[in-house]
């Protein structure tokens, strides 16, 4: 029996013109859809039905994959794509699998010998990490920093020695504690570190500066519950 494909399907930064950031093949792909894996359902239908008002939602599937799904039940949102059922992947924004628990489902497809198909569209810490100035080359993502006192020094002692080696930093924070994150790195930063601040990228109030700690201890822009990628070189 022919088994289907899994999409990888990349979502909006914001609320921006979708036809900016992804290309007709992604509208093509999800409109040929109808079962979806999903973080969450209501997001995930409203984001369809901008794209494709036409589409019937009472015809579309979802399976929920969040922090609260059960590991074990993994394995059966396949089952229509091992019986030749297509199906797609959304991220609650940007692409789908980084920083993001689509991870796992894509997981057990390679170890089933399912296709998995990503289709292009914008990922914040890619385009950060261009639009930054610094090593492309050599980087590393450390996604959210953690919350507990000791664990996070123990990332910004990490940080600091692989900055000492050329190695761009990348990391996020939850958008109400941006600021507070920016204080942090003030106090515990080299002032000629660079910092770059990407913040609401691909929307209309987009913006993005690199500058050194010194710099930006002068002028700090507000980003309280904006979503932003933070780099260091």
């Amino acid at each position: 029996m022919k088994t289907g494909c899994i999409y990888l399907i990349p979502n909006t930064l914001g609320e921006e013109n979708f036809k900016r950031v992804l290309p007709p093949d992604v509208i093509t792909i999800v409109e040929s859809l109808d079962y979806f894996i999903v973080e969450n359902e209501k997001t995930a239908r409203a984001f369809i039905k901008r794209l494709l008002p036409q589409k019937q939602q009472s015809e579309i599937q979802m399976e929920i994959l969040d922090k609260h799904t059960d590991p074990l039940d993994l394995p059966l949102f396949l089952r229509p794509v091992e019986k030749g059922l297509n199906v797609g992947i959304i991220s609650e924004a940007g692409v789908p699998c980084v920083a993001d628990p689509g991870a796992e489902i894509v997981s057990i497809a390679h170890r089933k010998g399912l296709q998995v198909k990503p289709l292009v569209g914008p990922s914040s810490i890619l385009l950060a990490l261009m639009a930054s100035g610094f090593n492309g080359q050599q980087f590393t993502f450390r996604g959210y920093l953690p919350f507990d006192a000791g664990s996070r020094k123990r990332v910004f002692q990490a940080m600091n020695k692989d900055l000492k080696d050329g190695i761009t930093q990348i990391f996020m924070e939850t958008p109400y504690r941006n600021n507070k994150l920016v204080e942090e790195l003030l106090k515990v930063l080299h002032p000629e570190t660079k910092l770059c601040i990407a913040c609401d990228i691909t929307l209309e109030n987009e913006y993005i500066q690199t500058k050194t700690i010194a710099d930006w201890a002068r002028n700090l822009p507000d980003l309280h519950k904006r979503p932003t990628i933070f780099l260091l070189d």
